[in-house]
């Protein structure tokens, strides 16, 4: 038992020794977009201008600014995702409640409450 906490820690990868990309959501996505995307950026400008180190800083900016807009539409989408979620588990709980009773929803109206209105 005392060797799998190990073995978890050494899988863990930190990058720049802060961010755990195995157990932090939607880091690893995130970081490759960010990688392939400042690569495709700095790659497309250098073949355009011939300009290193002005290509070099274009893939440093595609890198932050498409690692951090996917990191937050992959957030937006998780978040989304479990109030979806939340709200499915308590319909089927109050379905499950009020099933067979007068304030169930999906039951037709009889006699008796025709009369009473």
């Amino acid at each position: 038992m005392a060797g799998e906490g190990e073995e978890e820690k050494q899988k863990s990868f930190k990058l720049l020794g802060i961010l755990d990309i195995q157990n932090t959501p939607c880091a690893r996505e995130a970081v490759l977009h960010g990688s392939v995307g400042s690569l495709f950026s700095g790659l497309s400008h250098f073949l355009a201008t011939s300009r290193v180190r002005r290509s070099f800083d274009i893939g440093v900016a595609g890198f932050m600014l498409i690692t951090l807009g996917s990191w937050f539409y992959c957030r937006y989408s998780n978040a989304k995702l479990r109030v979806q979620q939340r709200l499915i588990q308590d319909g089927m709980k109050n379905k499950v409640m009020y099933e067979g009773t007068s304030l169930d929803p999906t039951r037709k109206q009889n006699g008796e409450d025709r009369r009473s209105s």
